[in-house]
């Protein structure tokens, strides 16, 4: 019979998508009240590795990568995601329901980077009230994050796969720190 083990706490990363500046800024503001300090926020990338959020956000469209300083436990990812996607209708444009932002919240462990979504498919694991987890990234000792065959083409990026290796060496550190405080992890 297998021992049970808990898991280790995980860090909290959101990929936020946008159109203008201040509706990131209204929506980091959102996060940060709910999920406390960020310790890391990307630059600005463009958003070019598809068309499918334009009609609903517009032409020219953003992401930003931010990660929180406070651990999580990998199941609080469920509840997460659902106070993202309320946060998602609660910006819309005047008179539609054509979203602001598009918010992708995951975590990282030292071994992989697990996005929360709303959609089935046969990659991913049904977590719990109608969210679902997928393993987009798992992590190599030697290369870093590698994507799967079914992570989207901007998660596979060089640029993408580098914010989230920097991430993860934050992560790393505090997972250390909290062992040198003889936490029990």
């Amino acid at each position: 019979m297998g021992k049970i083990r808990f898991p280790l706490p995980a860090k909290l990363i959101t990929g936020i998508i946008f159109s203008e500046d201040k509706f990131f800024v209204k929506t980091k503001d959102k996060l940060t009240n709910e999920y406390g300090e960020v310790d890391f926020e990307s630059h600005k990338i463009p958003f070019t590795y598809t068309d499918y959020y334009q009609e609903e956000m517009g032409e020219v469209l953003w992401r930003k990568f931010l990660s929180f300083k406070s651990l999580i436990a990998p199941e609080k990812i469920v509840g997460i995601k659902l106070f993202t996607n309320k946060l998602e209708e609660k910006f819309v444009f005047p008179g539609t329901s054509k979203r602001k932002v598009n918010i992708d919240p995951g975590y990282l462990t030292l071994a992989r980077l697990v996005l929360a979504t709303t959609k089935d498919f046969s990659h991913r694991i049904y977590l719990g009230e109608g969210i679902y987890g997928e393993v987009t990234l798992r992590y190599s000792k030697d290369k870093g994050f590698q994507s799967q065959e079914w992570t989207y083409s901007d998660y596979r990026s060089a640029e993408y796969l580098q914010i989230l290796n920097f991430i993860r060496s934050i992560y790393q550190k505090q997972i250390g720190e909290l062992k040198n405080q003889g936490r029990r992890l």
